[in-house]
């Protein structure tokens, strides 16, 4: 497990330090996220504190979950655990889903029951979040460790014009 995460994380850093375009990185990432803890949808969404707002950035199923503009956030629990508080999620059924997402409908419909979110900060403050959203039952806590790390190493990209 060690040796997985080491060369995932080599292997994310390169393409932070190599590419000149973000959605390069991104999809770098979405392939290091889905073969080290795995997922049927990944998105990054970068977080603007000043407006309050989240703007999607990637989306690994640009049909289902396009790339698009900004939302106003509002307070949520999700929100404030993710975006304020900067702790990760991870949800494992429906009901899971459903506290978490205001188009949890979507989300089960298309049959991912279970998702971690990874705030990706920097310097005591949120910048965004990943986002691994599965079938249910997927993730385990030990997804939260090894996540962390690789979101530690995008970080550079959500503050990057």
């Amino acid at each position: 497990m060690i040796l997985a995460l080491l060369d995932a994380a080599r292997t994310l850093a390169e393409a932070v330090a190599r590419e000149t375009e973000a959605g390069a990185v991104w999809r770098e990432a979405d392939a290091v996220f889905g073969e080290v803890i795995g997922h049927q949808l990944f998105t990054v969404l970068i977080h603007d504190a000043a407006s309050g707002t989240v703007t999607r950035r990637y989306s690994s199923r640009p049909d289902d979950y396009p790339v698009q503009g900004f939302k106003h956030m509002g307070p949520t629990p999700w929100g404030d655990l993710l975006l304020t508080q900067g702790k990760p999620f991870i949800g494992n059924d429906a009901d899971a889903i459903r506290w978490a997402f205001p188009d949890h409908e979507q989300i089960l419909a298309m049959g991912l029951g279970s998702a971690i979110n990874l705030p990706v900060r920097l310097s005591g403050r949120t910048l965004g979040t990943l986002n691994l959203l599965h079938e249910a039952g997927h993730y385990r806590e030990e997804h939260l460790e090894t996540g962390a790390v690789l979101a530690a190493i995008v970080a550079p990209l959500m503050v990057a014009p």
